[in-house]
């Protein structure tokens, strides 16, 4: 159970903050920056469902279920895995949270019509929004991959297809709250040359 009494505590003052492990790096670590962008796209996600609350109910409530996901990832990646037997159980991305991720872009997915080019962000004041929240998620992705592939450093892959996932629903859903994709603002190559 997380109990937060103290919101400052002046640790982080010099420039370090912990990991879930006790380890403490500097601010500008990739691990940080790594979850800090998932916190961002969490926020990102918070800021979309202003948008979709009632308008849009089923998508609204996958959202609240990703964003509590999104904390489970945050705390996959404040905590290193390592080869020594841990102190307490770590949370971890689940296949299970992966699938089920995946039959909801694939609900979603089964009323769009097909595109037949890309999709800039717009059309409605959600789907904008969840763009947004889907790039954000993106840089996420990229900074856990260049951790992963750093020397010493691991990244559950269950977490890397979790956040890939996570991008790829946001996409869905921004052409679902854009009427299934009737809204959607489609990208005309060169038309403004």
């Amino acid at each position: 159970m997380v109990v937060l009494n103290k919101i400052y505590t002046r640790t982080g003052d010099d420039g370090t903050t912990a990991l879930g492990s006790g380890e403490r790096r500097p601010k500008h670590d990739l691990r940080v920056a790594a979850y800090g962008t998932v916190d961002e796209a969490n926020a990102c996600i918070g800021m979309a469902r202003v948008h979709t609350g009632t308008a849009h109910p089923e998508i609204d409530a996958m959202l609240a279920r990703i964003q509590n996901d999104l904390f489970d990832l945050g705390a996959d990646l404040a905590t290193p895995e390592t080869d020594q037997p841990p102190a307490h159980e770590p949370l971890r991305i689940t296949a299970g949270q992966v699938e089920r991720l995946e039959a909801d872009i694939d609900r979603l997915n089964a009323n769009l019509s097909p595109l037949r080019s890309f999709v800039l962000p717009g059309g409605s004041p959600a789907a904008a929004a969840l763009h947004l929240a889907r790039t954000v998620s993106r840089r996420a992705e990229r900074l856990m991959v260049e951790l992963a592939e750093r020397p010493g450093e691991r990244v559950n892959p269950d977490a890397l297809k979790y956040v890939n996932r996570v991008s790829d629903f946001l996409f869905v859903a921004s052409r679902a709250v854009n009427d299934n994709g009737a809204r959607d603002v489609l990208w005309v190559p060169g038309e403004n040359r």
